[in-house]
This record gives structure tokens, C-alpha cells and sequence, in this order.
């Protein structure tokens, strides 16, 4: 379970000597202690305090009066999922660029241990689709520094060329697995679960990895909409935009102009543009989209 509170300045300090205590403190906290039934997590600017534990409610509830509103709850693990999820160590996945005609399909996978999961929180972490464009990039830069991440950048070319053996779903669910795998292998300890943001049933995905010669199957979950379900996810999701960011902006340089995002008509007008100056599509985009050939169809007019 976990418990918000939040203190005013004395209170804040009263704790603050309660729960000092010798260690490694989390970005953006006073302090950080580890008792029995509860881990408990002071955060600075905000003087909001975490209480984390079967014991999170009663420890909480020594700092506020009786007349008090009731402490804010974390959100309950979706259905499919066990009681208490958001505060385990996951390795998280998730993919972004499915829908978009130019640019890669990238992949990443963020391992976020128990003890990180409040202070990744604090940071601001969400699902990136939320986030603008340079909150994506200070919070990647963030997260790559401190988490153990993989990502994969499956480029254009690549991408077209693994297409003409495999459907999406198949391609995506070989990726996550890519990059769950190489995390895995540099963790020292191994993670309670891992969450894979789900758009496949579990059996599809477990199908489409038939014959690869490494299968994470352990402890794996599925869920939609994983980022809210756990900050690991969400973490892989923002480095998978911020590295997707990364390869448009080196693709629209090598192409002379900037490439959009999405499937849209106006997507449609910068193909056909790059068709007119004689530049292959299939360096740049996902050719099997529909937009390919309405560009072609625009190019001759």
C-alpha cells in the first residue's frame, strides 16, 4: 500500500529528524527510512511525504490530526494485476512510432527497483504522450543516467526489410523481447515482474516469439495503458519517444527537410516531396503505411 501526506513546514522538519537514517537518499528527498512494515520518503520542495508498507496507513496517521482530510491512496492495481504492483521492482517495456509513417519503430525497456519507485515518481515521470517535447528530453537524460535501460532503434530500412517477414505485431513483440532480454542481462538482481505495455493477448505474444533463441517468459505481465499500472513503464515509454526524437531529427536533416509525425495528410505532402527530389522512401519511412502510395499518386501531379 502506498500513502501520500502532505505536511506543513514544522511538520516536515519534525519528521525529517524521526526518520533520519544513514544511506543513499532518493533524488529530491530529506529523508529516506526503511522500518518495520514501512518504508517512509520525504520529498524537499514539495513536503509531500510517501508511506510505503502493509503498516503505510498507521504510520501515516501519526502525523495527522483528527480532523484532517483521509491521505491520498495510490492508484489499486488494475485487474490482472496482484495487489500492491506499483510499489514492486519492474523491468518495464513499451514502443513508440507504431503510427507514424516516417521514422523508427523504437523500443525500450527501464528496470526500476522497489526503493526507486518513489523518487522516479517525484521526478515528474508519466506517460509521455502527456509530456512535451522537452520534458521528454530532461527526463530521458534523467533516467538514462541513473536506471538500467535498453532501447532499440529499428531504422527505417531495417524496419521495411523485417516487414516483408513479419506482420507489426510480430516485429513489436520481437522488439520488446530484444530489449528485455539484454536488460536482464545486466541486472544484478532479478526483478519481481516484468510489464510489458500490452497490445497483443498474452498467447499471440508468446506465439509471435516462437524459434528466437531467447524468450523472456518469466514473471512476465501484460497490460494496457502499462504506464499507469507502473513508473517503469512509463520511464521506457519517455526514453522510447526521446530516442524516437533523437532519429527524426537525424532523419529530416539527411532528407533536407523536417519530417511530421503521424499518418496525416500533410505527411502525404513531404513524402511526395522527397519522391520529387529523387530521394528513396524507404530510407525514411514505414513504406507498407497507405501513405506511400498516396504520395506517389501526389508526386506525379
Amino acid at each position: 500500500m502506498n500513502i501520500v501526506i502532505n505536511v506543513d513546514t514544522p511538520t516536515f522538519e519534525q519528521m525529517k529528524a524521526t526518520y533520519q537514517a544513514p544511506g543513499t537518499l532518493p533524488a529530491g528527498a530529506s529523508f529516506h527510512a526503511k522500518l518495520k512494515g514501512v518504508t517512509v520518503t520525504g520529498y524537499t520542495k514539495s513536503h509531500k511525504v510517501m508511506f510505503q508498507g502493509a503498516l503505510a496507513n498507521q504510520e501515516a496517521a501519526r502525523w495527522q490530526p483528527n480532523d484532517a482530510p483521509a491521505p491520498s491512496r495510490s492508484t489499486p492495481a488494475p485487474a490482472g494485476l496482484p495487489a500492491g504492483f506499483a510499489t514492486w521492482s519492474v523491468l518495464g517495456s513499451d514502443e513508440v512510432g507504431v503510427g507514424s509513417y516516417f521514422g523508427p519503430l523504437t523500443t525500450a525497456a527501464v528496470f526500476v527497483a522497489a526503493d526507486q519507485v518513489a523518487s522516479l515518481t517525484q521526478l515528474g515521470v508519466a506517460d509521455s504522450k502527456k509530456l512535451t517535447d522537452p520534458e521528454i528530453i530532461r527526463l530521458a537524460k534523467q533516467i538514462m543516467a541513473t536506471y538500467p535501460v535498453t532501447y532499440l532503434n529499428l531504422m527505417p530500412a531495417a524496419y521495411n526489410a523485417r516487414m516483408k517477414k513479419y506482420n507489426q505485431a510480430q516485429l513489436k513483440a520481437l522488439c520488446h523481447n530484444y530489449v528485455l532480454a539484454k536488460t536482464l542481462e545486466r541486472l544484478a538482481t532479478t526483478p519481481q515482474a516484468i510489464l510489458v505495455d500490452q497490445f497483443v493477448s498474452e498467447r499471440t505474444y508468446f506465439n509471435y516469439l516462437q524459434g528466437q533463441p531467447q524468450i523472456v517468459s518469466h514473471h512476465v505481465y501484460f497490460q494496457t495503458k502499462g504506464e499507469q499500472a507502473h513508473v517503469a513503464v512509463a520511464a521506457a515509454s519517455i526514453v522510447a519517444r526521446y530516442q524516437s526524437l533523437k532519429a527524426m531529427d537525424t532523419l529530416s536533416e539527411q532528407a533536407g527537410i523536417t519530417l511530421p509525425i503521424g499518418a496525416g495528410h500533410a505527411v502525404d505532402l513531404i513524402a511526395a516531396k522527397l519522391i520529387r527530389k529523387g530521394l528513396d522512401l524507404n530510407q525514411f519511412a514505414k513504406v507498407h503505411f497507405a501513405n506511400t502510395q498516396k504520395a506517389r499518386q501526389l508526386a506525379r501531379q
